[in-house]
């Protein structure tokens, strides 16, 4: 199993930046692919990026495209979420997880392992 640990959150500003970092350690971390999750109070967690394991393919949810980058340094065993023009209703815990498997899918039932999470708060 993959030990995750995220941070960079906090409180910003409605049209600022931050900048997510999710380090993995455990497994080699080029063997799965990776994704960011978000929870807001009182709603599911809702997928919002992810990226293979070379890093050469990436998705975004509708809702962040264009304003958020997936990236890893797999020399670093390390995830990004690049976060930017960021809106109140991005306001949520962000979680990064890890993929073993082999199907593309932006479930969160198919992610193995999950950080702790990481606030961010977006004041209007």
């Amino acid at each position: 199993q993959v030990r995750l640990v995220e941070s960079g959150g906090g409180l910003v500003q409605a049209g600022g930046s931050l900048r997510l970092s999710c380090a993995a350690s455990g497994r080699t971390f080029s063997s799965y692919a990776m994704g960011w999750f978000r929870q807001a109070p009182g709603k599911e967690r809702e997928f919002v990026a992810r990226i293979s394991r070379s890093g050469g393919t990436t998705y975004h949810a509708d809702s962040v495209k264009g304003r958020f980058i997936i990236s890893r340094d797999n020399a670093k065993n390390t995830l990004y979420l690049q976060m930017n023009s960021l809106k109140f209703e991005d306001t949520a815990v962000y979680y990064c997880a890890a993929d073993y498997g082999s199907r593309w899918t932006t479930s969160a039932a198919e992610f193995g392992s999950w950080g702790q999470g990481t606030q961010v708060t977006v004041s209007s």
